[in-house]
């Protein structure tokens, strides 16, 4: 008798295991397809993500009837605008000229004035293009547009409260609105959007700094720089 309870009580017990086995197996099922959910609602990176777009940038330029030839001050606005181009954008322009306005004349004499100064910008002639858009009234003075695509960063929009903001508080949760205007301000701060990314190629050498170095180390002198302790720390009178 005692034999056969002890195989009843071990038949029980594998039968306990195997059901106990089934249920970790759907419980870690269950958490795998909630773990974006979890993440989004206890990391505001989630879900307030930094989006990098690619987007115009644009700059107008007046142009009087009168107008024959480009001044100092707008050349060096356009010069200005084609190194912008290439740090921000791909290094391409588009030059969008108006048709069918009063200006139209001067536009096409000054055309010649602006490619000259995205050149001066670093803009090669092969990046630079020109495509005319209608005028809908004759008598309007429409400007010269240029333009490129450059990558800008963006976050948001702020200012969701769909729940309570104490609703979270007792299940340690984050409110929908935390940490969205971090985001975005870190969006609107940085200089290169690419730089969230993927980080910059490094800087050439200084070779002449170089070989001074390794010219010391050979003949076994300080390779540092001199530093005099307290220069930079006195208190003026």
């Amino acid at each position: 008798m005692k034999t056969n309870k002890t195989v009843r009580l071990s038949a029980v017990s594998k039968s306990a295991f195997v059901i106990a086995g089934c249920l970790v197996a759907a419980g870690c099922q269950g958490r795998s397809e909630s773990n974006a959910e979890l993440l989004a609602s206890h990391d505001y990176r989630y879900r307030h993500p930094i989006v990098i777009t690619e987007e115009p940038e644009t700059l107008d330029l007046p142009i009087g009837q009168s107008t024959r030839n480009l001044y100092g001050p707008i050349e060096n606005t356009i010069t200005a605008f084609a190194v912008e181009s290439r740090r921000k954008g791909n290094g391409s322009v588009e030059i969008l000229v108006p048709s069918g306005g009063a200006n139209e004349a001067a536009v096409h004499a000054v055309t010649g004035d602006i490619r000259t100064a995205l050149q001066r910008g670093g803009v090669t002639r092969s990046h630079i293009s020109t495509r005319t858009y209608a005028v809908q009234d004759p008598k309007a003075e429409a400007p010269i547009r240029l333009s490129y695509a450059a990558l800008q960063a963006t976050a948001g929009p702020c200012g969701a409260w769909p729940k309570n903001i104490g609703g979270g508080i007792n299940r340690n949760l984050q409110y929908e609105n935390y940490g969205c205007s971090t985001q975005a301000n870190l969006a609107a701060m940085v200089d290169n959007p690419s730089d969230l990314i993927t980080p910059r190629a490094s800087t050439p050498v200084d070779q002449q700094r170089r070989a001074v170095v390794i010219e010391n180390y050979r003949s076994g002198d300080v390779t540092t720089s001199s530093y005099t302790e307290g220069v930079g720390a006195e208190v003026s009178e």
